[in-house]
């Protein structure tokens, strides 16, 4: 008779064969687990290299100003611009800058006198600031102009300043005016045309002007509004110490695109040796002149006041 086979097991080897599984898959999920996250960080390290260093900077947003005239500029308080390391040319020459429209805001004026360099001031007359801008500037040791306001092309639809000068009016009253602007802004050392796109094509409009300037000894800088001006030319003929500007800086008024100017008007003066450019007070003028005459003046640029160019 044959034997039952016992089919008892000790308990010990049941499962002998799997009793590491578990282990093993918990390793395996470990492995996965560090493999992903070292993906995650590899990617991540990726995207992050693909992002150019580059600090965009935001003009900032125009308050309110503290005056009546809404076309004029007043500037916030804001952070440093950081300046590129390939943007500081090495370079020699003279250049005086100009700031049109002065007059409306002494905020503005602080900051641009706060530059501690040579600037020179054109202020408009009749503004609500532009005694105080004057004193505020000559006290200081800058450059003083007169910045008269002249008809331009398409007034009246183009806006001026009701104490203009017009191709209407007659050589008397035209004197009168000049007369009653240099007697607001004593302080001035000479002047240049603002706007005068039309004015400043006509001789017998402009020669009461030159007249009454050359008499006081001042000089004249045709900012060159108009390619047919005839101010400058006249103002030589006539002896006058005069110049004529150069270069605008913010005809497009972003830190960007007045920064490029102010570099151009850098490689300018190395080529010719001097260089009048005017700008306006408006905010990211201001800032890029904050950030760059600094800059410039390190590489080789002299910064010196309209006086002092012209001849």
């Amino acid at each position: 008779m044959q034997k039952k086979r016992n089919s008892f097991r000790h308990p010990r080897k049941v499962g002998s064969k799997n009793r590491f599984l578990p282990f093993v898959v918990i390793v395996l999920l470990i492995i996965g687990v560090f493999f992903v996250l070292e993906k995650i960080k590899e990617t991540g390290e990726q995207r992050q290299a693909e992002v150019p260093l580059v600090e965009k900077q935001k003009t900032p947003e125009r308050p309110a100003p503290d005056y009546a005239q809404n076309i004029y500029t007043s500037v916030p308080k804001s952070p440093t611009i950081k300046t590129p390391k390939n943007s500081r040319p090495v370079k020699h020459g003279s250049i005086a800058i100009i700031i049109d429209d002065m007059g409306a805001s002494m905020k503005d004026t602080d900051r641009l006198l706060a530059i501690n360099l040579p600037i020179t001031f054109a202020i408009i007359p009749g503004l609500a600031h532009s005694r105080s801008v004057a004193e505020a500037v000559n006290a200081r040791g800058r450059g003083v102009m007169l910045h008269i306001p002249m008809e331009p092309q398409g007034y009246p639809e183009q806006r001026l300043e009701k104490n203009g000068l017009l191709i209407s009016q007659s050589s008397e009253e035209i004197r009168s005016r000049v007369m009653g602007y240099f007697h607001e802004i004593p302080h001035a050392s000479g002047a240049n045309n603002h706007m005068g796109s039309a004015f400043t094509e006509h001789e017998d409009k402009m020669l009461p002007v030159l007249e009454i300037m050359k008499q006081k000894g001042l000089f004249f800088v045709d900012s060159r509004t108009s390619s047919s001006s005839v101010g400058y030319s006249m103002a030589v003929r006539m002896g006058m110490h005069a110049g004529t500007r150069n270069i605008f800086l913010d005809n497009e008024p972003t830190v960007d695109k007045v920064k490029a100017q102010l570099l151009e008007a850098a490689r300018m003066a190395n080529k010719r040796g001097s260089v009048i450019a005017i700008c306006h007070p408006h905010p990211g003028t201001i800032l890029a002149l904050q950030e760059m005459m600094p800059v410039l003046q390190r590489g080789g640029i002299t910064f010196v006041s309209a006086a002092q160019l012209v001849r």
